[in-house]
This record gives structure tokens, sequence and C-alpha cells, in this order.
């Protein structure tokens, strides 16, 4: 009888980790992989600092100018070269742009610009800092939503777009900032990668980004849902950088890593493929980097992956990695 209690125990434990097998290898996965959503957005770990503050001028508490119904807001597609503050034109060469959504007020004569960017800049994003103290890659990946009065002429025309694409009454304005809201509080880590089969228009997507397009994109079919109507006169293309592989295996989450003993060659190879993407590095040290770099990703055809705060590895697949600056209509 005890042998068989011991049994039935055995059972009830590995039950979870069956099924979880089941889904990841059965054919279950579904594809691309869903972005996770959060009750509430997590305090941020003192250890991440930006370089540039987030959001300096904004309401700390993500508040909203409150329009009147009767009012007509004009609505504005933005966008400009990354970092074009500092480098001007120079990203923009590369297609590397940035996105955000512009808003004026009949009424009061108000402007107003909202973006969606990382709080800790995007290198902090895309790869995670290897601290001695600690055994896991250490993450600084949030990115959350920007509203703040004015927008910048300059900053957004001379080397990018600044043009009017429709009008939304005050009630939707206002409908469409709660939803900004709750999409924020969410929706609270940034994913640079998209990661697909290959580069053709009938691959298959693995992973999708969540960056600022994305929330661009997110919030124009929005403000359609409430009855707006968008239109550009010129076409509307946007920034993807693309990973591209053979289909991702699933490895599991920090503690499930990182906290084995039987898995610690896995977490030392992971480690050891973000060494290479560390931040603050000397010229010297950078140099070496890339080649190391170029070695994992392109000969050993391995790149590590952190999406939802769970790891998968993907197969490598020729042309590996592509920035790209495609269409996407407005809705």
């Amino acid at each position: 009888m005890l042998h068989r209690e011991i049994f039935v125990c055995l059972k009830l434990l590995l039950l979870p980790l069956h099924v979880v097998a089941q889904l990841r290898t059965d054919g279950l996965q579904q594809w691309p992989v869903p972005y996770r959503r959060f009750d509430r957005r997590p305090p941020v770990d003192s250890y991440c600092e930006a370089f540039y503050p987030f959001c300096p001028t904004g309401d700390r508490d993500g508040r909203f100018p409150y329009m009147r119904d009767s009012d007509i807001v004009s609505v504005y597609r933005l966008q400009t070269p990354v970092w074009e503050f500092k480098y001007g034109d120079v990203l923009g060469k590369l297609h590397i742009m940035h996105d955000a959504i512009g808003f004026s007020s009949l009424e009061t004569g108000a402007n107003y610009t909202m973006e969606w960017y990382e709080l800790f800049q995007l290198g902090n994003c895309t790869f995670p800092h290897l601290r001695p103290e600690m055994f896991a890659p250490f993450w600084c990946n949030q990115g959350a939503a920007c509203f703040f009065e004015g927008i910048d002429d300059l900053h957004w025309s001379q080397n990018g777009t600044l043009e009017k694409i429709g009008e939304v009454t005050g009630s939707q304005f206002n409908a469409m900032a709660q939803w900004v809201q709750d999409d924020n509080k969410t929706g609270i880590y940034y994913e640079t990668w998209t990661v697909c089969s290959d580069p053709s228009p009938n691959a298959t997507v693995w992973f999708e980004s969540y960056d600022c397009s994305q929330f661009v994109h997110r919030t124009y079919r929005k403000l359609t849902e409430l009855g707006a109507k968008l239109s550009s006169r010129s076409q509307t293309n946007y920034t993807k950088i693309y990973l591209y592989s053979g289909e991702p295996r699933y490895l599991g989450n920090d503690s499930a890593i990182f906290g084995q003993p039987a898995l610690k060659n896995l977490a030392t190879d992971i480690r050891q493929f973000y060494h290479a993407f560390r931040p603050h590095q000397s010229i010297f040290d950078l140099a070496f980097s890339l080649l190391e770099a170029y070695k994992k990703v392109v000969l050993d055809k391995s790149f590590y992956l952190y999406y939802n705060f769970e790891y998968w590895h993907l197969p490598m697949k020729h042309p590996y990695v592509q920035i790209t600056y495609e269409e996407v209509p407005l809705p």
C-alpha cells in the first residue's frame, strides 16, 4: 500500500511538468508566442540606471489631460531617427527609426506627444547585465508609455515625419487615454527582436517585438475602434529588427535554469553567450566581443532569446540578423 501511495504522489507532482512538456513538444505550442501581460507594473530595481532619464517632462503617474467631449483633437504621425538629438540623421540612414503620436486640442491649442520606449535605453532591454554576485543574468528591460505637453516640430520633421493623419473627438481621446493607462500597467517589458523562420512573406513568426512602433500600431487600431478615420499621404514604414531561426526550443525560466545544479552547463552557456553583449566595454573588448558574437550566432548558429521572462534557444539560419524598414498601412 505504501508503494502505491508513493507512486500516486509522484505522478501528481510530475503531472504539471508532463503537461508543459506535451504543450512544448506535441505541436500545441502557439506561434508566435503570445506576449505575456501582468496584473501590475513592478517597482524598478535600483541597479538599473538610465543614461538619459525616462520621460523627464511627463507626468510621473502617467496621467492624461481631460478633453471636453465637444473638443476636436488632431492626431499626428511622428517618426525620427533613434537618438536624433545626439547623432542627427546617422541612424536614419540605416532606417533605425523611433515612432510616436502627436495630439493637438482645437479648444485649448495645447499640443502633446505620446511615445512608448525603454526605461533604461535599448541596449539594456536587448541584453542583460552579468553581475558577479548573481548567477542568473540580470535584466533592465522595462518599457513604458510617456505622455507630455508639447510637440518638438524640428525634432520630428527635420529628419523624419510630422504628419496629420486624422481627428478624434474629446470623448474618443479620453477613451484612448484610459486604454493607454491600462495597456501601460499590463505590458511592462520591451522586446527588441522579431524572430521568423526566414525572410519570405509566408515565414512563420516565432516571436513578435514589443517596442515603440508596436505601441503606435496598437494605438492606431484602438483609435479606429473608437471611430477615428486615419489616413496618410505618404507610405507608412516602420523599423523592424529580425532574427532568423529554425523552430525555437523552450528552456525554462531563471529558477528552472539557474537554480538547478543539473542544468549548470546550460546556465553557464547562456552566461557565456551574453558575455559578448555586455554593456560598458572598452574599444579593445568590444572588438573581441564582436568576433565572439559572430562565432556564436553565425558559425555556431546559436542564439539565446529571453522572452516573457523565459529562455529559448534559437537555431540560427541565414541571413541571421536583418534590419528592415517596411510598410505597415494605417488601419
